[in-house]
């Protein structure tokens, strides 16, 4: 295919488990992942209109625009697909529940005169989303999991280790990487099963602190020295001294 060469970021999404379940299930589910997606990367202020997007049958990849910073697909998008899942799934049947896979690559990629999208990268992507050790991630996950992000070297050499805000290195782990006559080394993060702002909040008002009964007081403690603190309700103190002779 012949086209503009550039350089741009891509997504994969892939709908874990997708097969059996029925046309019905399988459009709506289908119909949630791009609602998620789209209100995702406009939240992470990316314009979706002008995204590339091709359908993968049970999931979706995204040609981001020229300029979009690498580092926003990792954050805030990864966090908030991740939200918008969990707030799916709380309502979810057991048939429409959504548990994605999703992988980040960046590269020199065809764009031809309709939209159309190829080159190397665009394999590389295909081959980290659909990983045996990606899959195991997610398919080994709690249930409360829904989603496992896996990130190409070069993706992560470029938005995970500079330590930029919202992304945390530490939260990345390095795995091994063969599919088909592919080899690499990758980066995998697991999105947790619930987020800061999803948090319960405490039942009830705290209890209020306990006001000291009216009137004067006074406690007297001795000092371990030569003399007599007294403290009265006020707070002021009064120290008198007494000499030995």
């Amino acid at each position: 295919m012949d086209g503009e060469l550039a350089y741009r970021a891509v997504l994969a999404v892939d709908i874990e488990r997708s097969a059996g379940r029925g046309d019905p299930a399988l459009l709506a589910i289908r119909a949630a992942l791009r609602t998620v997606l789209r209100e995702s990367f406009e939240r992470s202020r990316i314009d979706w209109e002008a995204c590339l997007v091709d359908d993968l049958g049970d999931g979706l990849r995204v040609t981001a625009p020229a300029g979009v910073r690498k580092a926003v697909l990792v954050h805030p998008l990864f966090d908030e697909v991740a939200a918008r899942l969990r707030a799916h799934n709380r309502l979810a049947g057991a048939l429409t529940t959504i548990r994605v896979r999703m992988a980040l690559h960046a590269g020199d990629v065809r764009l031809g005169p309709d939209g159309e999208v190829a080159g190397r990268p665009l394999e590389v992507l295909a081959r980290l989303l659909d990983a045996p050790a990606v899959r195991t991630e997610l398919a080994e996950a709690p249930p409360q999991t829904v989603a496992v992000l896996v990130l190409s070297e070069h993706f992560h050499e470029e938005t995970v280790q500079p330590g930029r805000p919202g992304i945390e290195p530490e939260a990345f782990r390095q795995v091994a990487v063969a599919n088909k006559e592919f080899t690499t080394t990758a980066w995998i993060r697991t999105a947790p099963a619930e987020g800061p702002s999803e948090a319960a909040a405490p039942v009830g008002p705290a209890a209020p602190a306990e006001v000291p009964p009216a009137g004067p007081s006074r406690m007297t403690n001795r000092a371990t020295g030569h003399g007599v603190i007294y403290a009265v309700q006020n707070g002021a103190q009064h120290i008198t001294t007494t000499r030995r002779t």
